[in-house]
């Protein structure tokens, strides 16, 4: 059994607003729209901010394989992409996909890289024409995300990865 999920109030401390006598904060997806009628993103019916809360399962041939996620705003998609191609592709455990450094598209051919990513693969991108901004603080910045995976069968049992870039864990029982 496996489960994804997504915990975000947005912009930090969400609305700012706690339910009386629970502690449970609210969150503020909300902020997206606006009052503005000229806006694409005016409060009308029907619509929705833009936002990224975006929980993934993978399946094969309908069964489960993997529950995920990689929270931090727009990075969110990217984050996805990254570390499923990492696993899918090259091959690569949870923890070692969830680790590895990771890229954001920025603006225009801005590209933002963790401080880690290899220097050559770096050079090649800025060759290419990319401006390439290395970010030292990684935390939210480049996402955070958890991984549950399937070994095989329901007998074989699971592995699990956290992300090294904020607190986490990943458990089992």
């Amino acid at each position: 059994m496996m489960v994804s999920l997504i915990q975000s109030n947005y912009m930090g401390f969400g609305s700012g607003i706690v339910v009386p006598g629970t502690g449970v904060s609210l969150q503020n997806r909300g902020h997206g729209f606006t009052l503005d009628e000229s806006h694409p993103n005016v409060v009308a019916g029907g619509k929705r901010p833009f936002h990224t809360i975006i929980p993934g399962f993978l399946t094969k041939d309908g069964a489960p394989v993997m529950s995920f996620g990689v929270m931090g705003g727009n990075m969110q998609p990217q984050g996805h992409l990254q570390t499923l191609v990492r696993m899918l592709v090259h091959g690569q455990p949870p923890q070692a996909a969830c680790d590895a450094p990771r890229w954001k598209v920025a603006t225009g051919m801005a590209i933002d890289c963790e401080h880690t990513m290899d220097p050559a693969l770096v050079q090649g991108l800025r060759d290419r024409g990319h401006q390439i901004v290395p970010v030292a603080d990684t935390y939210m910045d480049f996402g955070s995300g958890q991984f549950i995976a399937r070994l095989g069968d329901a007998d074989d049992g699971y592995v699990a990865a956290s992300d090294s870039r904020r607190e986490g864990q990943a458990v089992g029982f």
